[in-house]
Protein backbone atom coordinates (compact mmCIF):
# COMPACT_ATOMS: atom_id res chain seq x y z
CA UNK A 1 0.00 0.00 0.00
CA UNK A 2 1.36 3.42 -1.00
CA UNK A 3 1.74 5.71 2.03
CA UNK A 4 -0.30 8.88 2.05
CA UNK A 5 1.10 11.66 -0.15
CA UNK A 6 1.13 15.19 1.26
CA UNK A 7 2.24 18.54 -0.11
CA UNK A 8 4.52 21.20 1.38
CA UNK A 9 4.62 24.75 0.07
CA UNK A 10 8.07 26.00 -0.90
CA UNK A 11 7.52 29.55 -2.07
CA UNK A 12 4.83 29.21 -4.74
CA UNK A 13 5.66 25.55 -5.51
CA UNK A 14 4.03 22.42 -4.03
CA UNK A 15 6.42 19.61 -3.09
CA UNK A 16 5.01 16.07 -2.78
CA UNK A 17 6.28 14.14 0.23
CA UNK A 18 5.66 11.00 2.30
CA UNK A 19 6.33 9.95 5.88
CA UNK A 20 6.96 6.30 6.79
CA UNK A 21 7.55 5.03 10.32
CA UNK A 22 7.60 6.84 13.64
CA UNK A 23 11.09 6.21 15.00
CA UNK A 24 12.83 8.67 17.32
CA UNK A 25 15.11 10.02 14.56
CA UNK A 26 14.00 11.87 11.44
CA UNK A 27 15.75 10.84 8.21
CA UNK A 28 15.23 12.73 4.95
CA UNK A 29 16.01 10.57 1.93
CA UNK A 30 16.87 12.27 -1.39
CA UNK A 31 16.97 9.95 -4.42
CA UNK A 32 17.92 10.82 -8.00
CA UNK A 33 14.54 10.73 -9.78
CA UNK A 34 11.31 9.49 -8.27
CA UNK A 35 7.55 9.40 -8.47
CA UNK A 36 6.21 8.71 -4.99
CA UNK A 37 3.03 7.16 -6.34
CA UNK A 38 4.75 4.64 -8.59
CA UNK A 39 7.98 4.01 -6.67
CA UNK A 40 6.24 1.60 -4.28
CA UNK A 41 5.56 -0.88 -7.06
CA UNK A 42 9.09 -2.32 -6.80
CA UNK A 43 9.28 -4.81 -3.90
CA UNK A 44 13.00 -4.17 -3.40
CA UNK A 45 12.39 -0.48 -2.70
CA UNK A 46 9.45 -1.29 -0.42
CA UNK A 47 11.60 -3.68 1.61
CA UNK A 48 14.35 -1.05 1.90
CA UNK A 49 12.01 1.73 3.03
CA UNK A 50 10.22 -0.52 5.52
CA UNK A 51 13.57 -1.64 6.95
CA UNK A 52 14.67 1.98 7.30
CA UNK A 53 11.38 2.93 8.97
CA UNK A 54 12.10 0.48 11.81
CA UNK A 55 14.54 2.93 13.41
CA UNK A 56 13.50 6.34 12.06
CA UNK A 57 10.75 8.48 10.67
CA UNK A 58 11.59 8.26 6.97
CA UNK A 59 10.74 11.42 5.02
CA UNK A 60 11.04 11.45 1.24
CA UNK A 61 9.86 13.76 -1.52
CA UNK A 62 9.75 14.30 -5.26
CA UNK A 63 12.03 17.14 -6.32
CA UNK A 64 10.29 20.15 -7.77
CA UNK A 65 9.79 19.71 -11.49
CA UNK A 66 9.65 15.91 -11.13
CA UNK A 67 7.31 13.15 -9.97
CA UNK A 68 4.18 14.39 -8.21
CA UNK A 69 5.63 17.79 -7.31
CA UNK A 70 4.77 20.87 -9.34
CA UNK A 71 6.25 20.81 -12.83
CA UNK A 72 7.99 23.88 -14.30
CA UNK A 73 9.78 24.84 -17.48
CA UNK A 74 13.23 24.70 -15.90
CA UNK A 75 14.53 22.60 -13.04
CA UNK A 76 15.86 24.45 -9.99
CA UNK A 77 19.38 24.93 -8.72
CA UNK A 78 20.83 23.07 -5.76
CA UNK A 79 20.04 25.96 -3.44
CA UNK A 80 16.38 26.00 -4.48
CA UNK A 81 16.16 22.29 -3.79
CA UNK A 82 17.69 22.94 -0.37
CA UNK A 83 14.81 25.35 0.23
CA UNK A 84 12.46 22.50 -0.66
CA UNK A 85 14.10 20.20 1.90
CA UNK A 86 13.60 22.82 4.60
CA UNK A 87 9.98 23.33 3.49
CA UNK A 88 9.27 19.60 3.79
CA UNK A 89 11.00 19.41 7.17
CA UNK A 90 8.95 22.36 8.38
CA UNK A 91 5.74 20.75 7.09
CA UNK A 92 6.35 17.57 9.13
CA UNK A 93 7.60 19.43 12.19
CA UNK A 94 11.21 18.26 11.92
CA UNK A 95 13.70 20.73 13.37
CA UNK A 96 16.71 18.51 12.69
CA UNK A 97 17.19 15.35 10.62
CA UNK A 98 19.69 12.92 9.23
CA UNK A 99 19.90 13.66 5.49
CA UNK A 100 20.70 10.82 3.11
CA UNK A 101 21.37 11.13 -0.60
CA UNK A 102 22.35 9.05 -3.59
CA UNK A 103 23.77 10.06 -6.97
CA UNK A 104 22.87 13.73 -7.65
CA UNK A 105 20.94 13.71 -4.38
CA UNK A 106 24.24 13.15 -2.55
CA UNK A 107 25.55 16.42 -3.95
CA UNK A 108 22.54 18.37 -2.75
CA UNK A 109 22.52 16.77 0.71
CA UNK A 110 26.25 17.49 1.10
CA UNK A 111 25.63 21.15 0.31
CA UNK A 112 22.64 21.17 2.68
CA UNK A 113 24.67 19.72 5.54
CA UNK A 114 27.43 22.30 5.07
CA UNK A 115 25.01 25.22 4.74
CA UNK A 116 22.49 24.25 7.44
CA UNK A 117 24.35 22.28 10.14
CA UNK A 118 21.72 23.39 12.65
CA UNK A 119 19.09 21.43 10.67
CA UNK A 120 21.35 18.42 9.99
CA UNK A 121 22.06 15.89 12.74
CA UNK A 122 24.12 13.69 10.39
CA UNK A 123 24.82 13.01 6.72
CA UNK A 124 24.66 9.64 4.93
CA UNK A 125 25.92 9.36 1.35
CA UNK A 126 25.49 6.32 -0.88
CA UNK A 127 27.94 5.99 -3.81
CA UNK A 128 28.57 9.75 -3.83
CA UNK A 129 30.54 11.72 -6.42
CA UNK A 130 32.00 15.20 -6.13
CA UNK A 131 31.32 15.85 -9.81
CA UNK A 132 30.06 13.78 -12.73
CA UNK A 133 32.39 15.19 -15.40
CA UNK A 134 36.01 14.07 -15.41
CA UNK A 135 38.94 16.49 -15.31
CA UNK A 136 42.72 15.97 -15.30
CA UNK A 137 42.71 16.13 -11.48
CA UNK A 138 39.44 14.19 -11.11
CA UNK A 139 39.57 11.12 -13.40
CA UNK A 140 36.19 9.63 -12.48
CA UNK A 141 33.10 10.31 -14.55
CA UNK A 142 32.50 10.88 -18.25
CA UNK A 143 34.25 13.40 -20.47
CA UNK A 144 32.57 16.75 -21.20
CA UNK A 145 31.91 15.62 -24.79
CA UNK A 146 30.28 12.40 -23.59
CA UNK A 147 28.09 14.40 -21.20
CA UNK A 148 26.97 16.82 -23.91
CA UNK A 149 26.11 13.86 -26.12
CA UNK A 150 24.13 12.27 -23.27
CA UNK A 151 22.16 15.47 -22.65
CA UNK A 152 21.20 15.58 -26.35
CA UNK A 153 20.18 11.92 -26.31
CA UNK A 154 18.11 12.39 -23.16
CA UNK A 155 16.28 15.32 -24.74
CA UNK A 156 15.59 13.31 -27.92
CA UNK A 157 14.88 9.82 -26.55
CA UNK A 158 13.85 10.04 -22.88
CA UNK A 159 10.90 7.77 -22.19
CA UNK A 160 11.66 5.34 -25.00
CA UNK A 161 12.06 1.83 -23.58
CA UNK A 162 15.08 0.97 -25.73
CA UNK A 163 16.91 4.15 -24.70
CA UNK A 164 16.15 3.83 -20.98
CA UNK A 165 17.14 0.17 -20.87
CA UNK A 166 20.42 0.95 -22.64
CA UNK A 167 21.01 3.85 -20.26
CA UNK A 168 20.41 1.55 -17.28
CA UNK A 169 22.90 -1.00 -18.62
CA UNK A 170 25.49 1.76 -18.90
CA UNK A 171 25.17 3.09 -15.36
CA UNK A 172 24.10 0.01 -13.39
CA UNK A 173 24.60 -3.28 -15.27
CA UNK A 174 23.78 -5.28 -12.14
CA UNK A 175 20.30 -3.75 -11.80
CA UNK A 176 19.80 -4.08 -15.57
CA UNK A 177 20.06 -7.86 -15.30
CA UNK A 178 16.89 -8.00 -13.19
CA UNK A 179 13.80 -8.01 -15.49
CA UNK A 180 11.52 -6.78 -12.71
CA UNK A 181 13.77 -3.88 -11.87
CA UNK A 182 14.34 -3.06 -15.56
CA UNK A 183 10.60 -2.82 -16.21
CA UNK A 184 10.05 -0.72 -13.10
CA UNK A 185 12.94 1.55 -14.03
CA UNK A 186 11.47 2.41 -17.42
CA UNK A 187 8.05 3.20 -15.97
CA UNK A 188 9.49 5.13 -13.01
CA UNK A 189 11.63 7.38 -15.17
CA UNK A 190 8.80 8.03 -17.60
CA UNK A 191 6.60 9.16 -14.72
CA UNK A 192 9.36 10.97 -12.83
CA UNK A 193 10.38 13.47 -15.50
CA UNK A 194 9.52 14.74 -18.95
CA UNK A 195 12.24 14.70 -21.65
CA UNK A 196 12.93 18.42 -21.17
CA UNK A 197 13.08 18.12 -17.38
CA UNK A 198 15.38 15.10 -17.57
CA UNK A 199 17.70 16.86 -20.02
CA UNK A 200 17.81 19.92 -17.75
CA UNK A 201 18.66 17.74 -14.74
CA UNK A 202 21.47 15.99 -16.60
CA UNK A 203 22.79 19.35 -17.77
CA UNK A 204 22.90 20.55 -14.16
CA UNK A 205 24.71 17.36 -13.14
CA UNK A 206 27.26 17.93 -15.92
CA UNK A 207 28.13 21.42 -14.62
CA UNK A 208 27.99 20.93 -10.82
CA UNK A 209 31.14 20.50 -8.75
CA UNK A 210 31.01 20.24 -4.93
CA UNK A 211 34.69 19.52 -4.28
CA UNK A 212 35.20 22.84 -2.49
CA UNK A 213 32.11 22.21 -0.34
CA UNK A 214 33.25 18.92 1.19
CA UNK A 215 35.78 20.28 3.75
CA UNK A 216 33.05 22.59 5.11
CA UNK A 217 30.83 19.66 6.19
CA UNK A 218 31.05 19.54 9.99
CA UNK A 219 28.27 17.11 10.87
CA UNK A 220 28.86 13.37 11.47
CA UNK A 221 29.07 11.73 8.05
CA UNK A 222 28.83 8.15 6.78
CA UNK A 223 29.84 7.22 3.23
CA UNK A 224 28.53 3.86 2.01
CA UNK A 225 29.74 2.53 -1.32
CA UNK A 226 29.91 -0.62 -3.39
CA UNK A 227 33.19 -2.18 -4.55
CA UNK A 228 32.93 -0.75 -8.05
CA UNK A 229 32.46 2.78 -6.74
CA UNK A 230 35.39 2.79 -4.35
CA UNK A 231 37.62 5.52 -5.82
CA UNK A 232 35.04 8.27 -6.33
CA UNK A 233 33.34 7.60 -2.99
CA UNK A 234 36.57 7.54 -1.02
CA UNK A 235 37.64 10.76 -2.70
CA UNK A 236 34.51 12.37 -1.22
CA UNK A 237 35.00 10.78 2.21
CA UNK A 238 38.65 11.82 2.43
CA UNK A 239 37.65 15.48 2.10
CA UNK A 240 34.90 15.46 4.73
CA UNK A 241 36.41 15.89 8.22
CA UNK A 242 35.94 12.73 10.27
CA UNK A 243 33.80 10.89 7.72
CA UNK A 244 33.30 7.16 8.26
CA UNK A 245 33.49 4.84 5.26
CA UNK A 246 31.79 1.47 4.77
CA UNK A 247 32.45 -0.59 1.66
CA UNK A 248 29.80 -3.15 0.79
CA UNK A 249 30.45 -6.17 -1.41
CA UNK A 250 29.09 -6.35 -4.91
CA UNK A 251 28.38 -3.89 -7.68
CA UNK A 252 25.60 -1.43 -8.17
CA UNK A 253 25.08 2.28 -8.52
CA UNK A 254 21.50 3.45 -8.46
CA UNK A 255 19.68 1.48 -5.80
CA UNK A 256 20.74 1.55 -2.13
CA UNK A 257 18.39 -1.32 -1.39
CA UNK A 258 19.31 -4.36 0.62
CA UNK A 259 19.39 -5.01 4.30
CA UNK A 260 23.09 -4.17 4.57
CA UNK A 261 22.59 -0.52 3.53
CA UNK A 262 19.79 -0.03 6.06
CA UNK A 263 21.75 -1.88 8.74
CA UNK A 264 24.86 0.26 8.27
CA UNK A 265 22.74 3.40 8.32
CA UNK A 266 20.97 2.30 11.50
CA UNK A 267 24.27 1.40 13.17
CA UNK A 268 25.66 4.82 12.33
CA UNK A 269 22.55 6.71 13.44
CA UNK A 270 22.38 4.87 16.75
CA UNK A 271 26.06 5.62 17.41
CA UNK A 272 25.43 9.35 17.34
CA UNK A 273 25.31 11.13 20.64
CA UNK A 274 23.64 14.43 21.24
CA UNK A 275 23.63 16.79 18.28
CA UNK A 276 26.85 18.72 17.87
CA UNK A 277 26.74 22.49 18.02
CA UNK A 278 28.68 24.00 15.13
CA UNK A 279 29.86 27.57 14.81
CA UNK A 280 31.10 26.97 11.27
CA UNK A 281 28.86 27.03 8.22
CA UNK A 282 29.14 27.17 4.46
CA UNK A 283 28.05 30.60 3.28
CA UNK A 284 28.36 32.87 0.28
CA UNK A 285 30.20 36.11 1.00
CA UNK A 286 29.36 39.29 -0.93
CA UNK A 287 31.55 42.40 -0.88
CA UNK A 288 30.53 45.64 -2.61
CA UNK A 289 32.18 49.02 -2.66
CA UNK A 290 31.67 52.32 -4.47
CA UNK A 291 34.17 53.03 -7.23
CA UNK A 292 36.00 56.35 -6.83
CA UNK A 293 34.25 57.21 -3.57
CA UNK A 294 37.03 59.48 -2.31
CA UNK A 295 36.96 61.62 -5.44
CA UNK A 296 33.14 61.75 -5.41
CA UNK A 297 33.07 62.84 -1.77
CA UNK A 298 35.57 65.63 -2.46
CA UNK A 299 33.63 66.82 -5.51
CA UNK A 300 30.17 66.76 -3.88
CA UNK A 301 31.00 68.07 -0.44
CA UNK A 302 30.07 66.58 2.90
CA UNK A 303 26.30 67.19 2.85
CA UNK A 304 25.59 66.02 -0.71
CA UNK A 305 27.92 63.04 -0.29
CA UNK A 306 26.18 62.01 2.94
CA UNK A 307 22.77 62.22 1.22
CA UNK A 308 24.05 60.15 -1.72
CA UNK A 309 25.56 57.60 0.63
CA UNK A 310 22.27 57.32 2.55
CA UNK A 311 20.44 56.64 -0.72
CA UNK A 312 23.02 54.01 -1.65
CA UNK A 313 22.75 52.28 1.73
CA UNK A 314 18.94 52.27 1.63
CA UNK A 315 18.88 50.61 -1.80
CA UNK A 316 21.51 48.01 -0.88
CA UNK A 317 19.72 47.10 2.35
CA UNK A 318 16.36 46.78 0.58
CA UNK A 319 17.89 44.42 -1.98
CA UNK A 320 19.68 42.36 0.67
CA UNK A 321 16.33 41.89 2.38
CA UNK A 322 14.66 40.95 -0.91
CA UNK A 323 17.30 38.30 -1.74
CA UNK A 324 17.57 36.89 1.80
CA UNK A 325 21.01 38.36 2.39
CA UNK A 326 22.28 39.27 5.85
CA UNK A 327 24.18 42.49 6.35
CA UNK A 328 27.30 41.74 8.38
CA UNK A 329 29.24 44.98 8.17
CA UNK A 330 29.23 48.39 6.51
CA UNK A 331 32.57 50.12 6.25
CA UNK A 332 31.96 53.61 4.87
CA UNK A 333 30.97 53.02 1.26
CA UNK A 334 31.05 49.21 1.15
CA UNK A 335 28.94 46.29 2.34
CA UNK A 336 29.80 42.82 3.57
CA UNK A 337 26.83 40.45 3.44
CA UNK A 338 26.24 36.70 3.61
CA UNK A 339 23.78 34.44 1.80
CA UNK A 340 22.72 30.81 2.19
CA UNK A 341 22.59 30.39 -1.59
CA UNK A 342 25.16 31.52 -4.21
CA UNK A 343 22.68 32.13 -7.04
CA UNK A 344 20.64 34.47 -4.84
CA UNK A 345 23.85 36.27 -3.89
CA UNK A 346 24.87 36.77 -7.52
CA UNK A 347 21.44 38.07 -8.48
CA UNK A 348 21.46 40.41 -5.50
CA UNK A 349 24.89 41.74 -6.50
CA UNK A 350 23.66 42.36 -10.05
CA UNK A 351 20.56 44.13 -8.75
CA UNK A 352 22.72 46.36 -6.50
CA UNK A 353 24.95 47.32 -9.43
CA UNK A 354 21.92 48.27 -11.53
CA UNK A 355 20.01 50.03 -8.75
CA UNK A 356 22.75 52.35 -7.47
CA UNK A 357 23.74 53.21 -11.05
CA UNK A 358 20.48 55.18 -11.14
CA UNK A 359 21.99 57.38 -8.41
CA UNK A 360 25.05 58.06 -10.54
CA UNK A 361 27.11 55.56 -8.53
CA UNK A 362 29.22 52.71 -9.84
CA UNK A 363 30.00 49.78 -7.56
CA UNK A 364 32.11 46.68 -7.92
CA UNK A 365 31.12 43.36 -6.33
CA UNK A 366 32.89 40.13 -5.49
CA UNK A 367 31.58 36.78 -4.21
CA UNK A 368 33.01 33.58 -2.80
CA UNK A 369 31.42 30.54 -1.17
CA UNK A 370 33.33 28.92 1.65
CA UNK A 371 33.40 27.85 5.28
CA UNK A 372 33.09 30.68 7.81
CA UNK A 373 33.26 30.86 11.57
CA UNK A 374 30.33 32.62 13.21
CA UNK A 375 31.42 34.92 16.05
CA UNK A 376 28.43 36.76 17.48
CA UNK A 377 27.12 38.74 14.49
CA UNK A 378 30.38 38.60 12.53
CA UNK A 379 31.93 36.07 10.15
CA UNK A 380 35.57 35.09 10.06
CA UNK A 381 37.75 32.78 8.03
CA UNK A 382 39.72 32.49 4.82
CA UNK A 383 36.49 32.65 2.79
CA UNK A 384 35.97 36.26 3.90
CA UNK A 385 39.45 37.21 2.69
CA UNK A 386 38.90 35.45 -0.63
CA UNK A 387 35.63 37.33 -1.16
CA UNK A 388 37.31 40.66 -0.42
CA UNK A 389 40.20 39.94 -2.80
CA UNK A 390 37.83 38.84 -5.59
CA UNK A 391 35.87 42.07 -5.18
CA UNK A 392 39.07 44.09 -5.44
CA UNK A 393 39.70 42.57 -8.89
CA UNK A 394 36.33 43.67 -10.26
CA UNK A 395 35.97 46.50 -12.74
CA UNK A 396 33.39 49.28 -12.16
CA UNK A 397 29.91 47.81 -12.57
CA UNK A 398 31.24 44.23 -12.62
CA UNK A 399 30.23 41.22 -10.50
CA UNK A 400 33.14 38.81 -10.09
CA UNK A 401 32.81 35.35 -8.54
CA UNK A 402 35.22 32.60 -7.59
CA UNK A 403 35.11 29.27 -9.42
CA UNK A 404 33.55 27.74 -6.30
CA UNK A 405 30.51 29.99 -6.69
CA UNK A 406 30.21 29.25 -10.41
CA UNK A 407 30.35 25.47 -9.84
CA UNK A 408 27.39 25.59 -7.42
CA UNK A 409 24.87 27.50 -9.56
CA UNK A 410 24.44 25.09 -12.49
CA UNK A 411 20.92 25.38 -13.87
CA UNK A 412 20.46 28.96 -12.64
CA UNK A 413 20.54 30.52 -16.11
CA UNK A 414 23.42 32.78 -15.05
CA UNK A 415 26.25 33.21 -17.54
CA UNK A 416 29.94 33.60 -16.79
CA UNK A 417 33.02 34.89 -18.59
CA UNK A 418 36.41 33.57 -17.56
CA UNK A 419 38.62 36.30 -16.09
CA UNK A 420 41.63 34.07 -15.62
CA UNK A 421 43.69 32.77 -12.71
CA UNK A 422 44.89 35.16 -10.03
CA UNK A 423 47.06 35.11 -6.94
CA UNK A 424 45.00 36.75 -4.20
CA UNK A 425 47.00 38.82 -1.74
CA UNK A 426 47.36 37.01 1.58
CA UNK A 427 45.48 33.92 0.35
CA UNK A 428 47.34 30.68 -0.49
CA UNK A 429 47.20 29.22 -4.00
CA UNK A 430 45.81 30.53 -7.25
CA UNK A 431 42.16 31.30 -7.87
CA UNK A 432 40.17 31.36 -11.08
CA UNK A 433 37.54 34.08 -11.22
CA UNK A 434 34.59 34.71 -13.51
CA UNK A 435 32.49 37.75 -14.41
CA UNK A 436 28.81 37.01 -13.87
CA UNK A 437 26.25 38.23 -16.37
CA UNK A 438 23.08 38.85 -14.40
CA UNK A 439 19.79 39.27 -16.33
CA UNK A 440 17.93 42.43 -15.42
Amino acid sequence: MVPEIHYARSGDVSIAYQEVGDGPVDLVFVPFLSNLGQAWELPAWVAFWERMARFCRLIQFDKRGTGLSDRMRELPTLETRMDDVRAVMDAVGSEQAVVMGQMEGAQMTSLFAATYPERTSALVLYNPVARFTSTPDYPWGSTPDDWRRLVRDVADHWGEREFLEAHLRGIDPVAAEDPEYRSWYVTNYRLAASPAAAAALYRIMMDTDIRDVLPAIRVPTLVIHREDHRDASRYVAARIPGARVVELPGRGYLVPVGAEVAEETERFVRSLGEGLESDRVLTTILFTDIVGSTEMAAELGDRRWRELLEGHHARVRALLDSYRGREVDTAGDGFLATFDGPARAIRCAGAIVDSVHELGIQVRAGLHTGECELVEDKVRGIAVHVGARVAALAEPGEVLVSSTVKDLVAGSGLRFEDRGVHALRGVPGEWRVFAASVPA
